[in-house]
């Protein structure tokens, strides 16, 4: 169980689903790094040469920062079902976080576009009486996220 989530759980309240953040969130890292890689690797002419390495080497710079950030986000995030409310929590030092008592509840939004189909990812809103729950981004296994919401 994740620590804030561990944190904050009533003693009569019990997990039945937990959200995470899906792999898809470190992509674009990946492909900045094989640019990088491939860069570095190139053969090119011996007058183009310091100039590409130098460029494949700024590229592979960008893609360690972003994957450094991309794991960064995703360990920070928190998202889980109760049988009593919906928690999230994002951030490490400022941190956001957002409950929503289960009879609040009116409805879920699974956003998926193709490519979330295919891999399964999705964003997922929830909508309360008077406030929701926004930025659940880059969900693995949406649809089962929201049926836990929604059956309960």
């Amino acid at each position: 169980m994740s620590s804030y989530v561990s944190s904050v759980i009533k003693p009569n309240e019990t997990i039945l689903a937990i959200g995470h953040m899906h792999w898809i969130v470190y992509l674009r890292g990946v492909i900045l790094f094989i640019i990088g890689l491939g860069a570095l690797l190139a053969s090119v002419p011996p007058n183009a040469a310091l100039l590409v390495r130098i460029v494949g080497g700024l590229i592979l710079l960008i893609a360690a920062l972003d994957l450094v950030r991309a794991w960064f986000i995703k360990w920070t995030t928190e998202i889980a079902v109760t049988n009593l409310r919906v928690i999230q929590k994002r951030g490490f030092i400022r941190r956001v976080t957002g409950e929503m008592n289960m009879d609040k509840v009116e409805s879920v939004i699974v956003d998926q576009s193709i490519a979330g189909r295919i891999f399964n990812y999705g964003s997922i809103v929830v909508r309360g009486t008077g406030s929701g729950i926004e930025g659940l981004h880059y969900i693995a296994k949406p649809i089962e996220l929201r049926s836990a919401i929604v059956v309960h």
